[in-house]
């Protein structure tokens, strides 16, 4: 597992180019279409970093929890969107068991490339994780990373790898063609899974 220390050395450093300094394009066009499926409810955020994203969705009706396994994350998004959403750190990991008390709690669950910052080998934990936290039928949208660099974090996944790791738990409902994503042009898509009754 790659440590808190590692996480939260890079905010302290200011190295985390995975930052925006806003919302991904993806989510801004996601609640803009305002797909049929996509209605206010209880929401989860995967390494929400600085915020944005829980943000994003809180200004929309949500009522967002965003979760970061480093302290400086929480403490910056606490500082910047505190007062539209809530922020808590946590180990994903630490929510696989099913006597978690935020088991079966949420409607969505979203992430921005938290699938593709974990070691690879972990990520049937991750899936596990998000089956545990959503309701039945509830969904989990997130934004993959599908990259050329052979070293990580963030690594890449390819939408084969998507099937196989999530449909255990989840049903597909879309996975987007790659698309330009702000810097990152031609390596993220758009994933929408449902949690399986």
């Amino acid at each position: 597992m790659i440590g808190v220390d590692f996480w939260q050395g890079r905010y302290d450093a200011s190295n985390t180019p995975w930052d925006l300094g806003g919302p991904s394009p993806h989510f801004v066009e996601l609640l803009k279409q305002l797909p049929a499926f996509l209605k206010p409810g209880n929401m989860a955020v995967f390494g929400a970093g600085r915020g944005h994203d829980a943000a994003l969705f809180a200004q929309h009706g949500f009522d967002v929890l965003g979760l970061d396994y480093a302290p400086g994350a929480v403490q910056g998004a606490s500082q910047l969107y505190g007062s539209v959403a809530r922020f808590e750190q946590a180990n994903i990991f630490d929510l696989v068991d099913p006597a978690s008390p935020k088991a079966g709690t949420f409607d969505y669950l979203l992430e921005h490339t938290c699938f593709c910052a974990i070691l690879p080998q972990e990520r049937s934990a991750y899936v596990q994780a998000a089956g545990n936290l959503l309701k039945p039928g509830g969904y989990l949208i997130g934004v993959f990373w599908e990259h050329s660099d052979a070293d990580g974090p963030p690594f890449s996944t390819t939408e084969t790898e998507i099937h196989r790791a999530f449909e255990p738990i989840f049903d597909v409902v879309d996975i987007q063609a790659k698309s330009p994503a702000a810097d990152r042009s031609g390596t993220e898509r758009l994933v929408i899974l449902r949690r399986k009754a």
